[in-house]
């Protein structure tokens, strides 16, 4: 949940131009394979959508992605408050 979390952040914090699998990688600190299946589930979970241009993917955050994003951040602090890290 912690790396799904993550990975939506980053995508958020991109804005409408998406973020490229490559700076993806860097913030994710995911190998390429790892990553791979982890955009493969949060593109079928319709909560980040895959843009392609000019041979290159970026992902944008969806209105679903950030409303779990919402969700994860609040139970988080919650989980937090009560001692416990996610």
């Amino acid at each position: 949940m912690q790396i799904v979390g993550d990975l939506l952040s980053a995508t958020k914090e991109s804005g409408e131009e998406g973020i490229k699998t490559t700076r993806l990688l860097a913030k994710a600190n995911l190998s390429h394979t790892r990553l791979s299946k982890f955009l493969e589930n949060l593109t079928g979970s319709e909560l980040i959508n895959k843009i392609e241009y000019d041979g290159k993917n970026a992902f944008v955050i969806t209105p679903k992605g950030s409303q779990y994003l919402e969700s994860y951040m609040r139970f988080s602090n919650v989980a937090g408050a009560f001692g416990l890290e996610l």
